[in-house]
């Protein structure tokens, strides 16, 4: 299908210093994973992926409609295991871009997830980042031209920062957006 966009929420680990998986997590707005794909398919992803590992059974229950779960295996390895299994899926359903988010940003906002996806304008060479005040955040915007040479540098707790950084990655300034305030402890 021409111009795909695939969405993915990375939530498969454990969350060992928030004190449980952060799939399952929730406050006062609800849980965070059904958000987390709720705002990538608000942001034009035409199919949203959570890629799920630690409790990924009962994660499960909590997607909407319409998002596609898939288990990293090797989970626990860090999250280029999951990175690797997202772009792995995101190829199988020929995606030409996939737009990236992590489950612990719910504070992320629909501005910050539609100013990145805005960047999405059928250039598979494209590659993009939210960034808050400088600060590298999520979402990340990585068109297909670039899933197999990223495929190749992924994995264990390598994700995709260095390739990010090493192919000059535009800047999408997201600032007071929540692209950067990833959530580590309770």
């Amino acid at each position: 299908m021409a111009d795909r966009l695939v969405g993915v929420v990375l939530a498969a680990g454990a969350g060992s210093r928030f004190g449980g998986p952060k799939a399952l997590a929730r406050d006062d707005a609800g849980a965070w994973l059904p958000r987390a794909c709720d705002l990538l398919s608000g942001a034009g992803c035409a199919t949203v992926i959570a890629v799920l590992g630690a409790g990924a059974e009962d994660a499960r229950h909590l997607l909407p409609p319409g998002a596609h779960p898939i288990v990293a295996d090797a989970w626990a390895n860090g999250i280029g295991t999951s990175l690797r299994a997202a772009i792995l899926a995101a190829r199988s359903l020929h995606a030409d871009a996939v737009l990236v988010t992590l489950v612990d940003l719910p504070a992320l906002e629909a501005e910050a997830v539609a100013r990145v996806a805005a960047r999405w304008t059928g250039d598979t060479s494209v590659l993009a980042r939210a960034v808050d005040d400088g600060t590298p955040g999520h979402p990340v915007l990585i068109g297909a031209a670039h899933l197999e040479r990223l495929l190749a540098t992924v994995g264990g707790r390598r994700g995709a920062a260095h390739y990010l950084e090493a192919h000059h990655a535009e800047e999408v300034d997201c600032t007071g957006l929540g692209a950067a305030t990833d959530v580590d402890e309770a």
